[in-house]
């Protein structure tokens, strides 16, 4: 039986989603959960992988179990052996052929900002921090030249794996909520550390150091070395993935997060 399941978590404490021999991911740690629920090994697939620090509000994996279990167990059972920061939100039966990672339409992302001259405590280590004054109306015209099919190697880590660096960018959104600035951006795939690299970029387009067309010369360049720094993890949300509606997932299939400063 093949199931799907959403996922919420703080990524501060893990070495991101992936499983790793030191057993101290996301994806380690739920399929050690599966697996006492299943009372067998248990292997999750997941629609992204987010990196170290990288939180995610609603990540989809799907699992196979050779027994079956009320979904309940697979929420409420699974949550009761992971660690507080992770939780299982739902849980469904799907057909056998679904795929989370091959058969997502995109996946978004949310980097939220604190813009103020003071760090913040509370929320320390879930929303990135910059302290200079930043021009929403001046990153949201650089952000639009992000937009369409382009060569995003300038935006890409050196110990990215991904077979192409030409990815098509459909959302790249700007808005300021007091003093949040939130960045939504969604794809049908991102290279690693796209998301931090573009908000990276977008800060100095922010502030005045670059003027928003810079942003095209970065594209051109098609060089890491010729874009800013990347920026923190901690402001990262993985805030979920399409589907096409065949397949019956909640939310018809577009299931993404919505905003609101108490979430993060």
């Amino acid at each position: 039986m093949r199931y799907v399941i959403q996922l919420e978590y703080d990524g501060s404490a893990f070495q991101g989603w992936q499983s790793q021999p030191h057993g101290c991911t996301v994806q380690d740690h739920l399929e050690r959960a599966l697996g006492a629920i299943a009372g067998q090994p248990i292997k999750t697939h997941a629609a992204g992988r987010t990196d170290t620090g990288v939180h995610a509000l609603a990540q989809i994996a799907h699992f196979d179990s050779p027994v079956r279990r009320p979904l309940q167990a697979w929420v409420r059972g699974v949550n009761s052996y992971l660690p507080r920061v992770i939780a299982v939100r739902w849980a469904q039966t799907v057909a056998e052929d679904f795929h989370a990672r091959f058969d997502a339409l995109s996946r978004s992302y949310r980097y939220v900002l604190f813009n103020h001259p003071v760090r913040p405590a509370i929320q320390h280590g879930r929303v990135g921090w910059y302290h200079r004054p930043l021009n929403v109306s001046a990153m949201a015209a650089a952000a639009s030249r992000l937009l369409g099919e382009h060569d995003f190697s300038a935006f890409r880590s050196s110990e990215c794996q991904a077979k192409s660096p030409v990815k098509t960018l459909r959302q790249a959104d700007i808005s300021r909520s007091g003093d949040f600035i939130v960045f939504e951006f969604r794809a049908g795939g991102f290279l690693h550390h796209m998301v931090r690299n573009m908000v990276g970029a977008l800060l100095w387009a922010g502030y005045g150091k670059e003027q928003p067309e810079w942003i095209s010369e970065i594209l051109a360049a098609r060089d890491r070395t010729a874009a800013p720094p990347t920026f923190m993890p901690d402001g990262l949300y993985f805030t979920g993935v399409e589907y096409e509606p065949r397949w019956k997932l909640p939310q018809g299939g577009r299931i993404i997060a919505p905003f609101h400063p108490l979430s993060v």
